[in-house]
Protein backbone atom coordinates (compact mmCIF):
# COMPACT_ATOMS: atom_id res chain seq x y z
CA UNK A 1 0.00 0.00 0.00
CA UNK A 2 1.29 3.50 -0.69
CA UNK A 3 1.36 6.23 1.62
CA UNK A 4 -1.32 9.13 1.64
CA UNK A 5 0.00 12.06 -0.43
CA UNK A 6 0.85 14.02 2.86
CA UNK A 7 2.43 17.18 1.20
CA UNK A 8 -0.16 17.23 -1.40
CA UNK A 9 2.69 17.23 -4.20
CA UNK A 10 0.78 14.56 -6.33
CA UNK A 11 -2.33 16.58 -5.79
CA UNK A 12 -1.45 19.56 -7.27
CA UNK A 13 0.38 17.80 -10.19
CA UNK A 14 -2.58 16.24 -11.04
CA UNK A 15 -4.71 19.44 -10.76
CA UNK A 16 -2.12 21.39 -12.78
CA UNK A 17 -2.29 18.96 -15.52
CA UNK A 18 -5.91 18.79 -15.83
CA UNK A 19 -5.79 22.57 -16.39
CA UNK A 20 -2.90 22.10 -18.76
CA UNK A 21 -5.16 19.67 -20.77
CA UNK A 22 -8.04 22.01 -20.21
CA UNK A 23 -5.84 25.01 -22.23
CA UNK A 24 -4.98 22.52 -24.76
CA UNK A 25 -8.26 21.25 -25.52
CA UNK A 26 -9.65 24.80 -25.56
CA UNK A 27 -7.05 26.21 -28.00
CA UNK A 28 -7.45 23.53 -30.36
CA UNK A 29 -11.23 23.89 -30.23
CA UNK A 30 -11.42 27.43 -30.89
CA UNK A 31 -10.34 27.45 -34.83
CA UNK A 32 -13.57 24.54 -34.87
CA UNK A 33 -15.32 27.11 -32.99
CA UNK A 34 -16.71 24.99 -30.15
CA UNK A 35 -17.08 25.53 -26.91
CA UNK A 36 -15.74 22.28 -24.17
CA UNK A 37 -19.56 21.95 -23.33
CA UNK A 38 -20.83 22.11 -26.48
CA UNK A 39 -18.19 19.35 -27.34
CA UNK A 40 -19.09 17.46 -24.90
CA UNK A 41 -22.59 17.53 -25.76
CA UNK A 42 -22.22 16.87 -29.65
CA UNK A 43 -20.40 13.41 -28.38
CA UNK A 44 -22.81 12.81 -26.20
CA UNK A 45 -25.57 12.60 -29.07
CA UNK A 46 -23.09 10.78 -31.08
CA UNK A 47 -23.22 7.97 -28.73
CA UNK A 48 -26.62 7.09 -29.27
CA UNK A 49 -28.16 4.75 -31.22
CA UNK A 50 -31.36 6.55 -32.01
CA UNK A 51 -31.55 10.57 -31.22
CA UNK A 52 -31.87 11.39 -27.83
CA UNK A 53 -34.15 13.16 -25.57
CA UNK A 54 -32.86 16.57 -23.81
CA UNK A 55 -33.83 14.72 -20.54
CA UNK A 56 -31.67 11.65 -21.34
CA UNK A 57 -28.56 14.28 -22.29
CA UNK A 58 -29.30 16.29 -19.04
CA UNK A 59 -29.26 12.48 -16.99
CA UNK A 60 -26.16 11.61 -19.12
CA UNK A 61 -24.39 14.88 -18.92
CA UNK A 62 -25.38 15.22 -14.75
CA UNK A 63 -26.67 18.64 -15.65
CA UNK A 64 -29.56 20.56 -15.29
CA UNK A 65 -32.20 20.24 -18.09
CA UNK A 66 -32.07 24.06 -19.12
CA UNK A 67 -27.88 23.66 -19.46
CA UNK A 68 -28.90 21.48 -22.45
CA UNK A 69 -31.07 23.64 -23.85
CA UNK A 70 -28.72 26.28 -23.95
CA UNK A 71 -25.87 24.15 -25.82
CA UNK A 72 -28.78 22.41 -28.24
CA UNK A 73 -30.05 25.82 -29.02
CA UNK A 74 -25.85 27.10 -29.14
CA UNK A 75 -25.37 23.71 -31.81
CA UNK A 76 -28.11 24.32 -33.45
CA UNK A 77 -27.64 27.70 -34.16
CA UNK A 78 -24.51 26.31 -35.97
CA UNK A 79 -26.10 23.62 -38.19
CA UNK A 80 -24.50 20.79 -35.73
CA UNK A 81 -27.66 19.49 -34.46
CA UNK A 82 -32.03 19.49 -35.26
CA UNK A 83 -34.56 19.21 -33.20
CA UNK A 84 -36.83 16.16 -34.12
CA UNK A 85 -40.15 15.09 -32.89
CA UNK A 86 -40.30 11.69 -31.42
CA UNK A 87 -42.04 8.87 -34.21
CA UNK A 88 -44.30 7.30 -31.70
CA UNK A 89 -45.20 10.19 -29.13
CA UNK A 90 -44.75 14.15 -31.04
CA UNK A 91 -45.00 15.80 -27.94
CA UNK A 92 -41.26 13.97 -27.50
CA UNK A 93 -38.26 15.82 -28.97
CA UNK A 94 -35.46 14.45 -29.96
CA UNK A 95 -31.79 15.54 -30.90
CA UNK A 96 -29.87 14.49 -33.88
CA UNK A 97 -26.74 15.26 -35.50
CA UNK A 98 -26.93 16.76 -38.83
CA UNK A 99 -24.12 16.39 -41.95
CA UNK A 100 -22.88 19.43 -40.69
CA UNK A 101 -22.63 17.91 -37.05
CA UNK A 102 -20.67 15.04 -38.06
CA UNK A 103 -17.65 17.05 -39.76
CA UNK A 104 -17.78 18.99 -36.05
CA UNK A 105 -17.18 15.59 -34.54
CA UNK A 106 -14.32 14.52 -37.28
CA UNK A 107 -12.92 18.38 -36.77
CA UNK A 108 -13.13 17.51 -32.59
CA UNK A 109 -11.78 14.22 -32.66
CA UNK A 110 -8.57 15.91 -34.88
CA UNK A 111 -8.40 18.98 -32.40
CA UNK A 112 -8.54 16.68 -29.19
CA UNK A 113 -5.99 14.38 -30.81
CA UNK A 114 -3.49 16.98 -31.58
CA UNK A 115 -3.67 18.59 -27.71
CA UNK A 116 -3.50 15.25 -26.03
CA UNK A 117 -0.09 15.08 -28.30
CA UNK A 118 0.85 18.60 -27.05
CA UNK A 119 0.78 16.90 -23.76
CA UNK A 120 2.13 13.69 -23.97
CA UNK A 121 5.08 14.98 -26.39
CA UNK A 122 7.51 14.63 -24.09
CA UNK A 123 7.24 10.79 -23.04
CA UNK A 124 8.66 8.18 -24.48
CA UNK A 125 5.97 5.49 -25.84
CA UNK A 126 7.37 3.19 -23.09
CA UNK A 127 6.55 5.88 -20.69
CA UNK A 128 3.16 6.47 -22.81
CA UNK A 129 2.48 2.42 -21.88
CA UNK A 130 2.99 3.09 -18.15
CA UNK A 131 0.84 5.51 -17.94
CA UNK A 132 -1.55 4.39 -19.88
CA UNK A 133 -1.66 1.19 -17.62
CA UNK A 134 -2.31 3.57 -14.53
CA UNK A 135 -4.96 5.63 -15.95
CA UNK A 136 -6.74 2.38 -16.78
CA UNK A 137 -6.37 1.62 -12.98
CA UNK A 138 -7.39 4.98 -11.49
CA UNK A 139 -10.34 5.15 -13.79
CA UNK A 140 -11.87 1.42 -13.67
CA UNK A 141 -10.71 1.08 -9.66
CA UNK A 142 -13.40 1.24 -7.38
CA UNK A 143 -15.26 4.20 -6.48
CA UNK A 144 -14.82 5.21 -3.27
CA UNK A 145 -16.49 7.61 -1.36
CA UNK A 146 -15.26 10.95 -0.74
Amino acid sequence: MTAPDTSGHLTEQLLRLTRRLHRAQKRYLDPVGITPAQSRLLRTVAHYETPPRMADLAQHLEVVPRAVTTLVDALEANGAVRRVPDQSNRRVIRIELTDQGRSTLRALREARLAAVEDILAPLSAEQRDVLAGLLTELLTGPDRPA
